[in-house]
């Protein structure tokens, strides 16, 4: 069998204006980037601003494991499927993160017969826009530290400095550092940290601002650092807002590419749903809904972490609202639920998948909760049997929830054609979305609805130091904020080795801080990292190039 990447080398990509012509941008509302990459030009989102919207489809998924549940592949080959039923569809997803490529998970395109294209572009530097948040992010720290060496005349605490340094790979030895060494010329020493790109408040600023005026002063308002006297300050205090901006002018247009069957796909911005809000850009979601009549969109992660914050933060922002949402869910992935190792997950196991399906179950319940369709994708592997498939049905069955057998992977669009009939027909199903709190709520109210009606936690704990902290963003009218959940992705839990369906189980908050620019105040739970490491052996090893620049390894 071919791999991911033989796959897509082997594909005949289409022009991308050919690809816009689907949609009816012409050639001058493109910025091109080669063949077979564009932008999508802010001419074109202010011609189309009174389209109406197309139905909004959100993908999401039970909890990930190292068996893995395929959310890309489902919602890549959802979109090739909608085009072989006769419906004009576009996909709209993230851009992924050079660190998980080089790192555990490889590429993060779609796989199989389920791929955006050009593959090893989209995998790699793309248009440059991770490049782009780092360089605007990093600006914001230089500047800072260079206040500070010049007189520092906002009397800024060195000791209260939050805004980090980041970088788009996962490196473990940056997380904890010192700057500032090596005397008088180099700087004040002090304290330093970095976090993946990904992570920063850039990233979600660029992924939640409606326009370059909206992005401007979003990122001014990006909570830098404390005064010596307690006052806060700002990145407009360090007049860094204008050039931060200046970096991003680019990076701000939504990209478009395509799938190995044609189908239009946007991708663009990539935070992740474990530490960030895990959902692609407002303008590229909203700019999708107004050029086809169904737009096929993915949250990050199990739907605990990536719909609950797209449907939380991303829909109050964009004043946008599903039609349905699709649960991605596999036999492999809940049997690991159920106890079973990950080298055992190709067995077949009915006990195990009795006992793992209540990860499924809850995560049904959990998106019912805002009065939104849903229909579970079974994304078929190889190794499934009959039994089990057929269990996993009679389970959705007693559910009550809408099911499809999904074999995207390895037949493309005709593989999901029974899935796009069943998410058409919810679309049209009525509906009634609401988030499931109020923001007039306190933070903490906030996060006990989240932990209990999401998580299935029976209590919420805060260290002393989330107490203080929570008091300090409140005074900064971080109480009329929604909630980012930083927690771990592979439980419904803080643990990660709580699977299946845990309960009576506390959440720990150990610390909170506010993502003024982006609007949010993030919640940190258990022991997740903003700067994650390389494993043993990472992917990087594997990948390699030839001669003739032809990419191997990637996936």
């Amino acid at each position: 069998m071919l791999s991911d990447i033989e796959i897509a080398q082997s594909a005949e990509l289409k022009p991308i204006a050919e690809i816009a012509n689907q949609l009816e941008i012409s050639a001058d509302e493109l910025d091109f980037y080669g063949k077979y990459k564009a932008k999508l030009s802010d001419e074109l989102a202010d011609r189309v601003k009174d389209n109406s919207d197309g139905k909004l489809i959100l993908v999401t998924a039970i909890n990930p494991t190292p068996a893995g549940e395929g959310k890309t592949t489902t919602s890549v080959g959802l979109g090739q499927a909608m085009a072989k039923i006769g419906k004009k569809a576009i996909i709209a997803l993230r851009e992924p993160s050079l660190g998980p490529v080089f790192g555990i998970k490889g590429g993060a395109a779609g796989g199989g017969y389920a791929q955006v294209l050009p593959m090893e572009d989209i995998n790699l530097h793309f248009t440059g826009d991770m490049h782009a948040i780092t360089a605007a992010n990093n600006l914001c720290c230089a500047m800072l530290d260079n206040h500070i060496q010049q007189g520092n005349t906002l009397g800024i605490d060195p000791r209260r400095i939050l805004f980090k340094r980041c970088l788009d790979m996962n490196d473990r030895a940056l997380r904890n550092i010192t700057i500032g060494l090596g005397g008088k010329v180099n700087g004040v020493p002090r304290e330093d940290h970095f976090i993946i790109t990904v992570a920063s408040e850039v990233m979600a600023i660029l992924c939640l601002a409606n326009d370059i005026s909206d992005l401007k002063e979003r990122l001014g308002n990006i909570l830098v650092a404390y005064t010596y006297s307690g006052e806060p300050v700002y990145a407009k205090d360090l007049k860094a807002a204008g050039a931060m901006t200046a970096l991003l002018k680019d990076a701000i247009k939504p990209n478009l590419v395509q799938t190995l069957e044609g189908t239009p796909a946007i991708m663009h911005g990539g935070p992740f749903a474990n530490i960030a809000h895990g959902c692609n850009s407002i303008r590229a979601t909203k700019l999708a809904l107004k050029l086809a009549d169904y737009c096929i969109t993915e949250a990050g992660f199990g739907s605990d972490l990536g719909a609950e914050k797209f449907l939380d933060i991303k829909c109050r922002y964009a004043g946008i609202a599903p039609s349905a949402i699709v649960i991605v869910a596999t036999c492999r992935a809940l049997k690991y639920n159920g106890g079973v190792p990950k080298s055992e997950t190709s067995n077949e196991n009915i006990e195990a998948l009795k006992k793992g399906i209540v990860n499924l179950g809850v995560h049904i319940d959990n998106m019912r909760k805002y009065n939104v369709p849903v229909v579970v994708a079974i994304n078929r592997f190889g190794t499934d049997t009959e039994e089990e498939l057929k269990y996993i049905e009679e389970y959705c069955i007693s559910k009550g929830a809408d099911f499809a057998l999904s074999d995207v992977f390895c037949n493309g669009g005709e593989g999901g054609i029974e899935l796009a009939n069943k998410v058409v027909e919810a679309c049209e199903k009525p509906s009634a979305f609401e988030p499931l709190y109020s923001l007039d709520l306190t933070l903490k109210e906030k996060v006990e609805k989240i932990a209990k009606e999401i998580y299935g936690a029976s209590k919420v704990i805060y260290t002393t130091a989330a107490e203080k902290a929570i008091k300090e963003v409140a005074a900064l009218g971080g109480n009329k904020l929604p909630v980012c959940v930083a927690k771990t992705q592979y439980s419904l839990s803080d643990d990660p080795a709580k699977l299946g369906a845990p309960k009576d189980f506390e959440i720990t908050v150990r610390d909170v801080t506010i993502s003024n620019g982006a609007g949010f105040a993030v919640i940190y739970t258990g022991n997740i990292m903003t700067m994650p490491g390389l494993p043993k052996v990472p992917t990087a090893e594997k990948i390699d190039v030839d001669e003739n620049g032809k990419i191997s390894g990637l996936f």
